[in-house]
C-alpha cells in the first residue's frame, strides 16, 4: 500500500497527487490531525460566515434599490445601508481564512513527512467522531 501523500492548494482548490480533490474528502484527511484539522474548520467557518454576510448584504442592497426604482418610495433606506454594512463587515471576516487553510495543510503534510518512515511503515493513531482507531501502512 502507497503511504500517504502531501495536500497542495492552489487558486483555493486542493490537489493530492496532482490530482484535484474536494473540500470533503480534504477534511477527511485532516480530521486524523486534530490540529490540522482545528485550523481547517476555523477557515471553513470564516468563508461560511463571510459568503453569509456578503450575499445577504447584496440581497438586502439590490432589493432596496429594486423597490426604489419601482415604486415612489425614498431611496436609498435602511436596508441599504444594513445591506452594505454586512458588506464591509464581511471583508475582516473572510480575510484571514486562506492562512488559516494553509497552516492546516502545512501541519498535516510535516506529520506526513515525519511519520513515514524509509521503509515506509506508517503508524497512526486516530481519534474522530467514530471513536479511537490504530492505522497501520506498508
Amino acid at each position: 500500500m502507497a503511504s500517504a501523500q502531501e495536500i497542495s492548494m492552489q487558486k483555493g482548490k486542493f490537489f493530492k497527487e496532482g490530482t484535484q480533490i474536494s473540500s470533503w474528502e480534504t477534511k477527511q484527511l485532516l480530521i486524523t490531525n486534530p490540529e490540522a484539522y482545528k485550523y481547517f474548520k476555523s477557515a471553513k467557518n470564516k468563508e461560511a460566515w463571510g459568503g453569509f454576510l456578503i450575499a445577504s448584504g447584496i440581497v438586502l442592497t439590490v432589493g432596496d434599490l429594486v423597490k426604489g426604482l419601482v415604486s415612489d418610495a425614498d431611496y436609498p433606506t435602511g436596508f441599504t445601508y444594513v445591506g452594505a454594512g454586512c458588506i464591509v463587515a464581511a471583508i475582516p471576516i473572510m480575510s484571514g481564512r486562506t492562512k488559516k487553510m494553509q497552516k492546516a495543510l502545512e501541519i498535516y503534510n510535516n506529520e506526513i513527512k515525519s511519520t513515514v518512515g524509509a521503509t515506509g511503515f506508517d503508524l497512526n493513531i486516530l481519534a474522530n467522531a467514530n471513536g479511537y482507531g490504530l492505522q497501520i501502512r506498508f
